[in-house]
């Protein structure tokens, strides 16, 4: 499997996680969003999406990093990113199609770029946008995380809800939103980040990250 990415692009970034945790080896290829690689000719004519992820897997690209999730757990089911109950099924994904669908979209580089330059609003408007959007989820996500009694994980292990989680909280605090009154969610993230399978994923550990000083 070759995985397209980019280190810091949350998609990119649960699609990681989501292949660490099924114990799937890959080769990363970085894809450089601020250069606009995901745009050139080449790119477009395999992912006609123009974004990141992209999973090259068993002769076919696959685009949209949702649908590679749902993907991965069909064709790899052990271990499982859903669990058998129907029940905690639609719970986990009740939780994680809030991120990814209400989140992921408006508030991806070219939502923001195309608000800061077509409607010529600085970085901390832009930054409000973002803080406002990302409130106006989580605090329900939060909410539903207490009437579940959710402990350090949703369920009894990490899965396609962590996958998805812990990308969207990393772009929440790279742009100063407020978690303090989110004690399951940072509950959740913490635990989730002693686990090998979301270190490895870590935007700070991937062959595309900038090198520090």
């Amino acid at each position: 499997m070759k995985l397209y990415g980019y280190y810091r692009s949350s998609t990119s970034y649960r699609l990681r996680i989501a292949l660490n945790l099924k114990g799937l080896d890959y080769d990363l290829v970085p894809v450089n969003l601020l250069r606009s690689e995901q745009k050139e000719d080449q790119y477009r004519a395999r992912n006609p999406f123009g974004g990141v992820p992209m999973l090259e897997a068993e002769g076919r690209d696959r685009a949209q990093s949702m649908a590679i999730i749902e993907w991965l757990e069909e064709r790899f089911p052990e271990p499982p990113l859903l669990p058998d109950d129907t029940d905690a099924r639609f719970t986990v994904r009740e939780l994680t199609y809030a991120i990814a669908t209400e989140l992921h979209a408006p508030l991806n580089l070219k939502v923001l770029h195309y608000i800061k330059t077509q409607f010529e609003q600085d970085q901390d408007a832009v930054d409000q946008w973002y803080r406002h959007l990302l409130g106006l989820t989580l605090e329900p996500v939060e909410r539903r995380l207490a009437q579940l009694g959710a402990g350090d994980f949703l369920l009894d292990s990490p899965g396609m809800f962590e996958a998805v989680l812990i990308p969207q909280i990393y772009n929440a605090r790279r742009f100063d939103y407020d978690l303090s009154q989110s004690p399951h969610i940072t509950r959740i993230e913490a635990a989730c980040l002693q686990l090998p399978a979301f270190a490895a994923a870590h935007p700070d550990n991937q062959p595309d990250t900038p090198k520090k000083g």
